[in-house]
This record gives C-alpha cells, structure tokens and sequence, in this order.
C-alpha cells in the first residue's frame, strides 16, 4: 500500500490508540511531525502500523513492530513517518 494511501483508523479505534500511547511512553520523539501532514511521528508510524498489519491482526501494533516477525513492516513504518533511523 502506498503510503499517501493509507486509511485513517477509525475514531476509536483502540489497536491504534494503545499503539499512540506504548510508542510514546517506551521512545523519544513521538510528539515531533512526521512528513505526514497533520500527524506526529507516533501518529504517522501507528497509522501505517494499523494499515501494514492483516485485518485479523489483534494484538499490540508497536509491540509488534519490535518482534522479527514485524520487523519488515516496522521498516517501512519507521520510514513512513521518518522515526527511528
């Protein structure tokens, strides 16, 4: 999915909101802008997190992003909202 593309979580949306609050309690930098306009990094990365992750995905997104199993997604994440090089 291309980045410019991604969905919004809808308002709400707990995964994404736990995901907003586990990355700015455990990094630095989550409150500073990404790229994407109108959002944060934290907001930016948990929102390609809750697009890059299957529809049946039911766990923690950032808790996931740090796993070798989401450490491709976490890539591209990272990029996305240009945190964490």
């Amino acid at each position: 999915m291309a980045a410019d593309d991604y969905n919004a979580p809808p308002a709400g949306d707990r995964q994404y909101a736990s995901c907003v609050v586990y990355a700015n309690k455990t990094y630095e930098g989550g409150d500073a802008p990404s790229p994407v306009r109108g959002q944060n990094k934290a907001q930016a990365f948990c929102t390609c997190m809750w697009n890059e992750t299957p529809d049946d995905f039911k766990g923690g997104l950032a808790k996931f992003s740090e796993t070798a199993k989401g450490a491709a997604t976490n890539a591209i994440c990272e990029k996305h909202s240009n945190w964490g090089n």
